[in-house]
């Protein structure tokens, strides 16, 4: 059964991998076969007693990792090693996905120890620093998930009742999973602490220290912030923490100021790019941010010439001839002319019906009164009208 399921999928997922992934899952799999002996997990795995002075056991930061202690462990370090043999190895190159990984696993041994030794400080329980051994590729999981979040963020990984589950649910999901799994007895205290050391390690590292191609160095991208591996509502918390510990890092020189994104625009968000095999995150950042600009001018020039279609276009009107005209005659008045008057149209009235006719035929005597007296309303109003644009004529007539 697992001859026919597993490792044909494991032979498909690390066929056509380079030979630093096939390096990893090797070293994986004899370290899980050392597992079984209880000395060479003592000498292999981080004791965060031993790590210290006086014995200082520096060679298990680098061992810790390919140190497995169940099958099932096992399958999820490969399956994760090798996408990212898939989707990441092939945009960073090969010897930035070994930096990664070294720094990665070298930074969660060393912080989840001062975990570790703040918690027996504590508890007063010294022993506890020496029954604790810290093993296994939980923080490269970890460091593999955020990389996936900063490349694809808004990936959709699957619809939920609670809403769309993207990349960047990922990694506080398995956080949250491992900390229940743990609190029921289903997992090592070791695995949540390291898979929250290798989170917060290798996000430093992307967001501050990677260097690109084109000479920069980290991430400023607004959706690659600590806050947004969190939901929306716990954002601003999570800020009020995060701000003070990034100013107290640059006051120390920790790190460097971050240049701020060539175009946020806080109304596109939702736009992005997804990954390109061989493309460089930064010049991703940089061809959405082209994307958005070339978006919003886009819509702008569509919004002014709808604006345009919506006016009304001009054409003489009647009453600007008459004013026209009228200013004409009183300016010639002026100048000693002969008075002008305007007399308005004579309209004949339309004859009335004749008797007979309204005898015979009482019902278009309502209609032919209707019509007599819209005909005698319309001529009133056209004398009226006359007499309104005849008016300044007549007054120079006077005053002449």
């Amino acid at each position: 059964m697992s001859n026919t399921g597993i490792y044909p999928a494991l032979q498909a997922l690390l066929g056509n991998t380079s030979s630093s992934i096939k390096f990893i899952c090797i070293s994986t799999l004899i370290g899980y076969g050392l597992s079984y002996s209880t000395r060479a997990v003592e000498i292999l795995s981080v004791t965060p007693g031993y790590l210290m002075p006086p014995t200082f056991w520096i060679w298990t930061i680098f061992t810790f990792c390919f140190l497995e202690l169940h099958f099932w462990e096992v399958l999820v370090d490969l399956i994760t090693v090798g996408l990212c043999g898939k989707l990441i190895e092939p945009s960073w190159g090969q010897m930035e996905m070994l930096q990664y990984f070294a720094i990665t696993n070298v930074g969660v041994a060393i912080l989840t120890s001062f975990y570790y030794l703040f918690y027996s400080m504590i508890t007063k329980d010294a022993e506890l620093l020496f029954d604790v051994h810290i093993h296994g590729l939980a923080g490269m999981n970890a460091a593999v998930s955020v990389a996936v979040t900063q490349i694809m963020p808004d990936h959709l990984i699957a619809r939920t009742p609670l809403g769309k589950f993207t990349n960047r649910n990922v990694p506080l999901t398995v956080v949250v999973v491992s900390i229940i799994m743990w609190a029921c007895n289903l997992l090592d205290g070791t695995y949540p602490a390291m898979f929250a050391s290798g989170l917060y390690v290798s996000w430093v590292y992307l967001r501050f220290y990677q260097r690109h191609s084109n000479g920069t160095r980290g991430d400023s991208a607004e959706n690659f912030r600590f806050s947004s591996f969190f939901p929306n509502v716990l954002q601003p918390f999570i800020a009020l923490i995060a701000n003070p510990v990034y100013a107290g890092c640059l006051r120390i020189g920790l790190v460097k100021r971050l240049s701020p994104a060539s175009s946020s625009s806080a109304s596109l968000q939702s736009v992005s790019v997804h990954s390109m095999v061989g493309v460089d995150p930064h010049d991703m950042e940089r061809r959405r941010q082209i994307a958005l600009k070339a978006l919003s001018e886009r819509l702008s020039k569509s919004t002014d010439s709808s604006r345009q279609n919506l006016l009304p276009k001009s054409f003489p009107q009647g009453t600007g001839k008459h004013h026209h005209h009228s200013h004409h005659h009183h300016h010639h008045n002026q100048g000693g002319g002969f008075p002008m008057t305007m007399i308005p149209p004579a309209i004949p009235l339309p004859a009335p019906p004749p008797k007979s006719a309204l005898k015979s035929d009482p019902t278009t005597k309502p209609i032919q009164a209707t019509s007599s007296s819209s005909s005698t309303t319309n001529l009133i109003n056209l004398e009226a009208t006359a007499e309104q644009v005849a008016g300044p004529a007549m007054t120079t007539t006077t005053n002449t």
